[in-house]
């Protein structure tokens, strides 16, 4: 069902009457009803509002132009997309401004897929490919020769890339202590380094 024109109140009428009379599967389309629809009018972030006020499906019925509104509703939780298709904006048609011809329809099929996939689920995890990418974390190296009972300095010890020595926050911990034994410029340090 389409919300647009309508109040919240008209619109809770409407499923109420739905559901009273039978319907089985109702969804809501957020719908700016402009032709074209300017993007500022558009109010995307109703699309939750709408899903959480009546615990129905949501989508857009998007007159926008372009690909970029359905892109963002699915990112606001739409579920569904109702937009115009038209085979060439040279037909003469009162939706062609705002329809999309086939390559473009392609494009944002493609495009909300590609949306859909990298909403993801909330994750502090890392991915395989985030995890191959630390090395190109920052981590603590010694970049001047040393000998075994110096002590790390500032000139001595530096926060650098790749991320294969000890973690940036030990760097407050690691000055003023000495080293083990003789550590050669470029070497990542590691705790069993010091003393």
């Amino acid at each position: 069902m389409s919300t647009g024109m309508a109040t919240l109140a008209e619109i809770d009428e409407a499923v109420r009457t739905l559901e009273e009379g039978g319907a089985g599967e109702i969804a809501l389309l957020k719908c700016t009803s402009a032709y074209p629809a300017p993007y500022e009018e558009m109010n995307l972030r109703t699309i939750p509002h709408l899903a959480q006020a009546f615990n129905l499906p949501v989508g857009i019925s998007d007159h926008s132009p372009g690909i970029a509104v359905p892109v963002a509703s699915v990112a606001l939780g739409a579920r569904i997309i109702e937009k115009h298709f038209i085979l060439s904006r040279d037909l003469p048609s009162p939706d062609a401004t705002f329809s999309l011809e086939p390559h473009e329809f392609k494009a944002m099929v493609e495009a909300v897929r590609a949306a859909e996939k990298a909403l993801g689920k909330v994750s502090y995890d890392l991915t395989e490919k985030q995890k191959e990418s630390r090395v190109f974390r920052r981590s603590l190296f010694v970049v001047k020769d040393m000998k075994a009972g110096e002590e790390f300095t500032e000139e001595n010890v530096r926060s650098i890339r790749p991320g294969y020595g000890l973690h940036t926050r030990y760097l407050e911990d690691v000055l003023g202590r000495k080293a083990k034994k003789d550590i050669k410029k470029g070497t990542p340090l590691k705790w069993e380094l010091i003393f």
